[in-house]
């Protein structure tokens, strides 16, 4: 595995990124990894490694570069970060990431270890809407797109994600939680609802009996089944559209 922390110049600054990638059978086709809102931690690090280790080029960008926020550390039990990264959050805006995400493309355009091919996206909470917005910046690279418990998908806005993927081409997957305030069940059906009408290629899944976060090994809401399901379904996605 071929690993390292890059700067990626934008049109505000430079963007500490992660990115990881096979050593051999290359170019490998990228996947835009989006962080959550509690920011890059070795846990999304070890979840980039993982899509790597199947074949994909991985870029992992840190969204705070802004406001010159690295990481910030261990967040479950402790207010006080949550407080902070939740004001992070509010901070970002669907333009920044646009812009963010042009930079990213042309980052890995530029990397011989990158296919020039079809892009997938993927993005967890905070993030999804990134991943659904970046195929719909892009429809002619991003051919697949997955939003796992992602918030604010539908919105009384132009650029709401469930608006946006109807100008997209990709595939989309999303995966719910069942129990979810950050994204509940009303939300969900409004979504599939604007995706069925628009007639965009869509899943949208309800995971059973568990809540938000439930893909990340570090939160208590962890659910091993269910996270090797999202993997499942991610893997797939990729595999169909990324070629």
């Amino acid at each position: 595995m071929i690993e390292r922390q890059i700067q990626i110049p934008t049109a505000a600054g430079r963007m500490s990124t992660f990115v990881c990638h096979p050593e051999r059978n290359g170019p490998h086709p990228v996947i835009l990894f989006y962080m959550d809102a509690p920011g890059i931690r070795e846990e999304l690090r070890d979840m980039a490694r993982r899509l790597a280790t199947v074949g994909y080029y991985v870029l992992l960008p840190n969204l705070y570069y802004r406001e010159n926020v690295e990481e910030l550390g261990p967040f479950v039990g402790k207010p006080e970060i949550r407080e902070r990264f939740m004001k992070l959050m509010d901070g970002l805006t669907m333009s920044m990431i646009m812009d963010d995400t042009d930079s990213l493309i042309a980052f890995a355009d530029r990397d011989a270890a990158a296919s020039k091919g079809p892009i997938g996206s993927v993005g967890y909470c905070m993030s999804g809407q990134y991943a659904v917005a970046a195929a719909a910046r892009h429809p002619g690279r991003v051919a697949a797109a997955a939003s796992v418990y992602g918030v604010r998908l539908v919105a009384d806005a132009p650029d709401s994600p469930h608006l946006a993927a109807r100008r997209a081409k990709a595939e989309f997957y999303f995966a719910c939680a069942e129990t979810d305030h950050w994204a509940p069940l009303e939300m969900v059906a409004s979504l599939k609802a604007s995706l069925d009408e628009g007639r965009v290629n869509a899943e949208v899944e309800i995971y059973p009996g568990v809540e938000h976060g439930f893909a990340f090994p570090g939160r208590p809401a962890y659910n091993r089944d269910a996270a090797e399901r999202h993997w499942e379904r991610l893997f797939a996605l990729f595999g169909r559209n990324l070629v």
